[in-house]
């Protein structure tokens, strides 16, 4: 009997793929309207990387200050054994994809022979003043497929005309030759310090100039500040995004350093920013920014935590690991790097949402008129998945994604499987070309008596959202979008189960 109903199940299965095929095809659906600030390519580019490497590296490795007075005799700095393709391939092992390094720190010297400055690797005896960590770093970063950042501080402890109106154009000349010998920058790192220069005197940066003139010399730079315009500070140096961290900002009015906003709004950004800036959270693996022998890297646990709050809440992580006195990532370091880069690929390598069986929706953008919810819609759909249905999910392409229509600004996703999941951790992407909507939504599973239970209840999404959850099993998953600020654009939804972090 069961035998004769699975063959009669299949003829019809196969009569109505052949109805399908031959009935007329309804006109693709348009796709979804951009709402509010989007991003431009380079800023999707930059937030795809997810995680990058901050490299703190200067006089400070081998004085052990953390900021530098600006007085110290460029022969401190005196790497014994520096090579970059060795930060490279730490860098690429661990699943970073790109490097910034801090050319110049607030004590002015800099890692490559600035012509406009007398504090540099030039005037200092390592390699007989003939080094440059730029060309070597940059070449490195090429040659190892990982995108090249510049961390230039505008402070500057050294040099003699900081205070004054002419400073500004020393600086402007510096970043131009740091800009334009290098190859191209992924990331231009803006530090909003800005301690008094000589006699008191304090500096009136030029952002607009400084900030056009990167834009001219590098137009895929993103350019970080507390303000952006490319990305922002998260707030703090603790590893933490704003459980809500919208990627919009209000800038009218602030600037960088002592005129940012308020380190509240740079942790969830602001619910009608006019500018489409995110949220980069930087933190140190150690409890200093630049290298000292005393200190010891963060154990994998903490590593976890930070990602799951950083890249897990819509920000980037920018993880500084900071080469020793040698010029070399210290084998600590590095070994507690490959065993975070093995937790991850242990945690996130098996998508249990691929495994549905059927991926129901309660809306989706169509020109059809047919009904939605019958029995034989779900199955056709499985077979092939209509234009923005709930199936573009679980797929390997960033632009294809389920959308509803206009009007519906609230709706769910249900994955059903053939079997019960084990899982504690969902991850939802919006497809923010098109802009940030999702404010609120909740994840509910059925339990052993058919009944929907919620296990977690969350605001924003944006790029990418982890959330972390009790461990369930299930055979039923629910997203519920409880409110959307536009119609519902998702191109992610996954499933995984984490044996390692705990709280």
């Amino acid at each position: 009997m069961k035998k004769c109903c699975l063959i009669l199940l299949i003829l019809l299965v196969g009569i109505a793929l052949q109805a399908q095929k031959f009935a007329p095809q309804p006109k693709p659906a348009a796709p979804p309207k951009p709402y509010g600030p989007v991003p431009t390519d380079a800023q999707v580019a930059w937030q795809r990387m997810e995680m990058n490497m901050f490299c703190h590296f200067g006089p400070n490795t081998f004085t052990g200050l953390e900021w530098g007075e600006g007085t110290e005799t460029v022969d401190v700095f005196n790497p014994t054994a520096l090579d970059c393709n060795q930060w490279v391939a730490v860098a690429k092992n661990a699943g970073f994809q790109g490097i910034i390094i801090t050319a110049k720190h607030h004590d002015g010297f800099c890692l490559w022979p600035n012509p406009v400055s007398t504090h540099t690797v030039r005037e200092s005896a390592w390699r007989n003043g003939k080094g440059d960590v730029l060309k070597e770093l940059s070449k490195a970063c090429k040659q190892g497929g990982v995108k090249f950042g510049i961390y230039i501080s505008p402070w500057d402890r050294n040099a003699p005309t900081y205070g004054t109106d002419a400073y500004n154009k020393v600086f402007l000349k510096t970043l131009r030759n740091a800009h334009t010998n290098y190859g191209p920058i992924f990331e231009q790192w803006f530090d909003g310090a800005n301690g008094e220069g000589p006699n008191g005197k304090k500096q009136v940066y030029d952002w607009k100039k400084f900030n056009g003139q990167t834009k001219k010399l590098q137009p895929n730079a993103v350019i970080f500040s507390d303000v952006g315009p490319g990305c922002r500070w998260v707030g703090n140096e603790e590893g933490k995004c704003g459980r809500t961290c919208w990627s919009r900002l209000d800038v009218e009015g602030f600037g960088p350093g002592a005129d940012a906003p308020s380190q509240d709004t740079l942790n969830a950004g602001n619910y009608n920013g006019a500018c489409w800036i995110p949220a980069e959270t930087d933190v140190s693996i150690r409890p200093g920014w630049f290298w000292r022998e005393s200190e010891h890297p963060k154990s994998v646990q903490e590593l976890l935590k930070i990602y799951y709050n950083s890249v897990g809440r819509n920000s980037l992580l920018l993880l500084n690991v900071p080469p020793d006195n040698h010029g070399l990532i210290p084998a600590e370091d590095s070994l507690r790097l490959m065993e975070f880069r093995a937790a991850l690929d242990s945690i996130f390598a098996h998508d249990l949402a691929k495994k549905a069986r059927f991926i129901t929706v309660s809306d989706y953008r169509t020109n059809e008129k047919c009904p939605r919810f019958t029995f034989w819609n779900y199955v056709l759909s499985s077979f092939s998945p209509r234009q923005y249905d709930g199936y573009w999910l679980i797929d390997q392409d960033y632009s294809s994604y389920w959308a509803t229509s206009d009007t519906a600004t609230t709706a769910w996703v249900q994955f059903v499987f053939d079997e019960p999941q084990t899982f504690n951790r969902v991850m939802l992407q919006e497809y923010i070309p098109l802009g940030q909507r999702v404010e609120k939504f909740h994840i509910e599973v059925e339990d052993e008596n058919g009944n929907w239970r919620t296990i977690a209840e969350e605001t924003t999404i944006g790029y990418k959202r982890i959330v972390l959850t009790e461990t369930v099993t299930t055979e039923k998953v629910r997203i519920v979008i409880d409110q959307s600020r536009a119609c519902i654009v998702l191109n992610r939804v996954g499933l995984f189960m984490d044996r390692i972090f705990s709280e």
